[in-house]
């Protein structure tokens, strides 16, 4: 509510280069374009308003980018994890157009406004309840679905044809029923061919009726006649009649004169319901999900059978005095989480962000039970966000090696890094050592004793980036080139210590003492070697017969991260982000996004044989701003990893260019066969049993699958058939289905994850969803004005005050101011607010927030 004030809205502009579009041409404003324009906008008036709250400045950027909006924010630290969760965001938008690409309420298709409407607020609850309950990555990707359907609003009706420049509100509030659309049998277009610029029939928009297109990618005509389709080669309806079609999807599109204008709209429309969770979660639960302030998350996973007494004792110290130097930092955690295991069971869970209450549950772990080898070390990595650190503690080698295929798809599909902290000298697990290849982490074998010297040591480095890494097991060179820039140069060996250097300046030092070391230290099995900073290309020849693992890190704000991409062939020809392995033996589009400069480029991008066999070169075909398309021919069926060559001048007095090298973290393993499904929704009742069909398909091995399903909740699940054979060039069809209980609690995260493979051979489909508990109130807390309308002079001198009347429901959550500097004070005997400011700040907004996440403001 506005109290019959002016309000003042926040506008931002958001210029780049538009080389590429991910799923249109670069004309026009795509689903990726226009939430990428939301985000940014809606996260700055979230630092704004928090900046305000704490009494801060908050200058925003002449021109808004991802990194002068951090600079902003005073988050220049969150590069990485922002980048990461507003991509989450826009993969999550682009994947409607193949999940749910027949859907037509998805995308207000053939006039399902209700059923479209229905999504959108059901969705924003769901994401409101996952905020509140920490689970971001569920609300990111909830948020990025009906961020797709609200923008199609715009493209796909004719609410812009109606001579609407505005969002219209009513699809983001719940109860109300959308009036203004026509009935199913009521003409709404005539023919058009060429030109469709008037096909919308006059009476349709002189009523004000709502309509959208009708939409099939099959020849069965399900267009009742005289309706409107919604266009392109893509659409069978638009050959019937009415001809032609109403869509604005781009510029070359039947309706394309008014593209620009409807994604304008959109892209307001989706500011307005970010705005709305902003609203409804607050300032710093709207920022903890965007990824802006914090630090990565991290987990520990701790064994607590008897043997890890010692080891229990050394981790609450390390972890003690690591919190509270982190605590305040710009480096501390977003979200802290914690996973004891024992033998049978694993848990409880905690997941917090406050590090008080992190260091609670691990001072009041207790060590026993046990007494038998192996244990249950792998149960519970699902729990990981995207880009955490994952930090197991054990004595023993894991009892539940089922789950190896299980947690190599999480580390593909959340680029989280897993490191093992082994006190156990005499044991060599290999599933360990294979997770934390994949993951890019580290395993330390070691005495108990060392326990804390090896956390300490690894938590120093989990905030530096990486040159290069590699597990070989045979002698091998390897080159590295450093940059005048980076600083912090560490060499992270296990297997050997046999190697020798060579600087950029010629100096040459064997093994790990000499006139190129800074210091050195030893854990365990993990040989830490500090070097001096010399800038340019560096060689290391490491000597070995047995298998050994290298890693070279520095510190440096500029890094990337990388997602393979599949093609939308049902509603355009774009891209969206896989959500399973790429195929072997195929082409693969990958999509590379810089972080940490907005002057950084890509130069060159590899991908590079985990075995050290060889790598293939990537042709970049396109980009915008800081994402960039690379195109890789036949990939190989072995494990690889991503290498770049990046420059940068930003950091640099001088105007030449400085060369970087990155390797990804994360290593993934091409398949031979492919999993798609689609989700009838991500959010279900208690009591209630979700289920869907898996399409599995080969081109390259084939025979008899095994498919498995768990889920990070032991709910109890069942799958059909469990055994498939498929054929080269055809497909079989698997269901799988969960029982969610009745005591199942709101806003619960269930991680479903389903495996099929062979004994050579495996693919995943990870699908998250969300148990929620209906909402019976659907309606705003109503603000009524007490007080007469504020009469201010033209002086600075005087003041007003409004007092307001707040009805609601249901409880009250909280009353804040969104715009004004005035003092607010609320009686909650009464209900009755009071605001107070000085004439020369004739702007409030004022927002009131129940329960249940309605908002009114």
């Amino acid at each position: 509510m506005t109290c019959g004030l002016v309000v003042l809205s926040l506008v931002l502009v958001v210029t780049g280069v538009r080389g590429f579009s991910l799923d249109h041409d670069g004309a026009s404003q795509s689903h990726w374009e226009i939430t990428e324009e939301a985000v940014l906008r809606a996260t700055a008036e979230a630092c704004r308003a928090e900046a305000r709250e704490e009494g801060r400045i908050f200058t925003l950027p002449a021109t808004l980018t991802p990194q002068s909006l951090l600079e902003a924010c005073e988050a220049k630290q969150s590069a990485g994890d922002f980048a990461k969760n507003k991509f989450q965001i826009k993969s999550s938008n682009a994947l409607v157009n193949i999940d749910y690409a027949l859907v037509p309420s998805r995308h207000f298709d053939n006039e399902e406004f209700e059923q479209g409407k229905k999504i959108i607020t059901d969705g924003l609850l769901t994401v409101k309840v996952n905020i509140k309950n920490e689970n971001y990555g569920a609300a990111r990707r909830g948020l990025g679905e009906i961020l797709h359907t609200i923008q199609d609003f715009y493209s796909h009706s004719n609410w812009v044809e109606m001579g609407n420049d505005h969002p219209f509100t009513n699809l983001i509030q719940g109860g109300d029923s959308l009036e203004y659309s026509t009935a199913k049998h009521r003409p709404t277009c005539r023919n058009c061919s060429d030109d469709c610029t008037g096909n919308i029939l006059e009476d349709i928009l002189s009523e004000r009726l709502l309509t959208s297109g009708y939409f099939s990618p099959r020849s069965s005509n399900i267009k009742p006649t005289g309706k409107c389709s919604h266009g392109g080669n893509k659409d069978t309806t638009t050959h019937t009649d009415a001809t032609g079609g109403i869509n604005k999807d781009s510029v070359n599109s039947s309706h394309g004169h008014l593209h620009e204008r409807a994604a304008r709209v959109a892209t307001e429309a989706s500011i307005e319901l970010l705005d709305d969770v902003h609203a409804a979660v607050g300032h710093k639960n709207f920022l903890r999900m965007m990824g802006v302030g914090s630090g990565k998350a991290i987990i520990f996973v701790i064994d607590t059978t008897q043997s890890m007494v010692s080891d229990i004792v050394l981790i609450r110290l390390v972890t003690i005095m690591t919190i509270q130097q982190l605590e305040g930092t710009e480096n501390e955690p977003s979200v802290y989480i914690l996973v004891p295991f024992n033998d049978p069971g694993f848990g409880p869970v905690t997941k917090t962000t406050n590090g008080n209450v992190f260091i609670s549950a691990v001072t009041n772990l207790t060590a026993n039970g046990g007494g038998d080898l192996p244990e249950k070390s792998l149960s519970d990595y699902n729990v990981a966000p995207i880009g955490s650190e994952l930090f197991v503690f054990t004595d023993a080698p894991p009892k539940d090696t089922h789950l190896k295929n299980t947690i190599l798809a999480l580390i593909e599909r959340t680029q989280c890094v897993v490191n093992f902290v082994i006190s156990n000298n005499a044991l060599k697990e290999p599933i360990y050592t294979d997770l934390a290849k994949a993951s890019g982490g580290q395993v330390v074998t070691l005495k108990k004793s060392d326990v804390f010297s090896a956390l300490t040591l690894l938590l120093d480095s989990s905030n530096s980036v990486t040159l290069l890494q590699a597990a070989r097991k045979s002698s091998d060179n390897f080159m590295f080139s450093v940059a005048e820039t980076e600083t912090d140069l560490r060499l992270f060996i296990t297997g050997t210590t046999d190697f020798t250097l060579v600087s950029p300046s010629g100096v040459v030092q064997e093994s790990s003492t000499g006139p190129l070391t800074t210091s050195k230290q030893t854990v365990g099995d993990l040989l830490l070697v500090r070097l001096t900073n010399e800038t340019g290309q560096w060689n290391i020849r490491l000597r070995s017969t047995n298998s050994y693992t290298l890693k070279i890190t520095v510190r440096s704000p500029v890094d990337f991260f990388f997602s393979v991409m599949q093609q939308s062939e049902l509603r355009s020809t774009g891209l969206a982000p896989e959500t399973n392995k790429p195929s072997a033996g195929q082409n693969a589009t990958l999509v590379v996004v810089l972080f940490g400069s907005d002057s950084a480029t890509l130069k060159e991008a590899y991908v590079v044989y985990s075995s050290g066999a060889g790598e293939l070169k990537g042709n970049i075909t396109g980009h915008e701003d800081n994402e960039y398309l690379v195109h890789f021919d036949n990939l190989p069926s072995e494990e690889i990893s991503v290498w770049v060559k990046l420059q940068d001048g930003s950091s640099l007095t001088k105007t030449t260019l400085e060369n970087f090298q990155r390797q990804a973290l994360t290593s993934i393993q091409p398949s031979s066969f492919s999993i798609a499904s689609s989700i009838p929704s991500a959010s279900l009742e208690p009591g209630s049993t979700f289920f869907t069909n898996l399409t599995i398909s080969t081109e390259g091995t084939e025979g008899n699958f095994t498919i498995q399903v768990s889920n990070n909740q032991n709910l109890p699940s069942t799958i059909f058939p469990a055994i498939v054979n498929v054929m080269r060039g055809r497909s079989a069809i698997a269901a799988p289905e969960i029982f969610i209980p009745n005591t199942t609690a709101s806003g619960t995260e269930i991680i479903v994850v389903v495996e099929v493979g062979d004994a050579k051979d495996f693919n995943y489909k990870r699908l998250t969803l969300t148990a929620i508990t209906p909402v019976t109130d659907i309606h705003a807390p109503v603000f009524s004005l007490l007080s007469p309308d504020p009469n201010c002079t033209d002086t600075c001198t005087s003041t007003y005050q409004l007092s307001i009347l707040v009805t609601n429901n249901t409880v009250l959550n909280r009353i804040f101011v969104r715009e004004g500097n005035g003092i607010l004070t609320f009686t909650s005997t009464k209900n009755v607010l009071s605001y107070n400011d000085s004439c020369c700040s004739p702007t409030v907004e004022i927002v009131a927030v129940d329960d249940a996440g309605n908002d009114e403001q």
